[in-house]
Parts: structure tokens; C-alpha cells; sequence
């Protein structure tokens, strides 16, 4: 499969492989039912070629990209209307993907999150036990 991504040896692509590896939060956003877009902070590791993302099993999230795959994927800005970068794409459950609490490199970059908020991984795990795969068809930014 050819990638979407653009050359890392352009500004822009350079950008947006950056901040796929280093940032800790992306913004998706899936539709409900009557087509209203729903965007939601989530935790996510970029593997070279998809997005992994784990979500509990009740979210709405769930229910909205069984009726229509088709995401968005968005990083904050800067503050000053720049270094936007939005993905579209298509999302799937995944049964291939381990629990996150078993998966070292999710772990290590969620570490103080997971602490945080969760205790151990094993409890985030358990709770946010749905693995979600988003498969980028387009990228586009400033």
C-alpha cells in the first residue's frame, strides 16, 4: 500500500511525522447517527503506517465508526491559526492488537497518564479494552 504521508524531506512532512511520534494527545472525531461530527481528545501510537488508539467498549465512538468508518484525525494548533495538521481516514476495531498494558512502547509513552489517572496499566487496560485502527487516506495542513 502506497502511504499518504508526505516526504519527510519537505517541511510539511517532516512536521507531520514528527509530531505523530512525539505527541501524547490527537483529536478524533467520528459521526453519530445523524451525521453530527463528535470529537474526542484521545491517547494514540502511530505505528509507521496506522493509528492505534484503545477506547472503552461503550463509548459512542464505538457505535458511531460501526455506522461510518470514515475519521478525522487532528493535532492542536499553535495557537496562531498554524501547524495545523488533519487526517482522514478509515477507522476499524482491531482484534490483532494486544491490551495496551501489554504493549511496552504504548505504555512507556502513557506511563505518567496511565499513573496518573488509572494506577497501573493493567487497569487501563481493563477499562479501555477496545483497540481501534485508523488507516490514514489523506493528510492535509498549514
Amino acid at each position: 500500500m502506497t502511504s499518504v504521508l508526505p516526504s519527510p524531506s519537505t517541511p510539511f512532512g517532516e512536521r507531520v511525522e514528527r509530531r505523530l511520534r512525539e505527541e501524547r494527545v490527537i483529536w478524533l472525531t467520528t459521526s453519530s447517527a445523524d451525521g453530527t461530527p463528535q470529537p474526542n481528545p484521545v491517547w494514540f501510537l502511530w505505528d509507521g503506517s496506522s493509528v492505534l488508539i484503545y477506547s472503552l467498549p461503550d463509548a459512542a465512538r464505538i457505535a458511531n465508526l460501526k455506522r461510518n468508518p470514515k475519521v478525522a484525525l487532528h493535532f492542536d494548533g499553535n495557537g496562531k491559526g498554524g501547524d495545523i495538521i488533519i487526517i482522514t481516514g478509515e477507522a476499524r476495531i482491531s482484534q490483532n492488537d494486544p491490551p495496551a498494558d501489554q504493549l511496552p512502547i504504548y505504555v512507556e509513552k502513557y506511563r505518567d497518564f496511565i499513573a496518573r489517572s488509572f494506577g497501573a496499566p493493567e487497569a487501563f487496560a481493563a477499562k479501555y479494552s477496545v483497540a481501534l485502527r485508523i488507516t490514514p487516506t489523506k493528510i492535509r495542513g498549514l
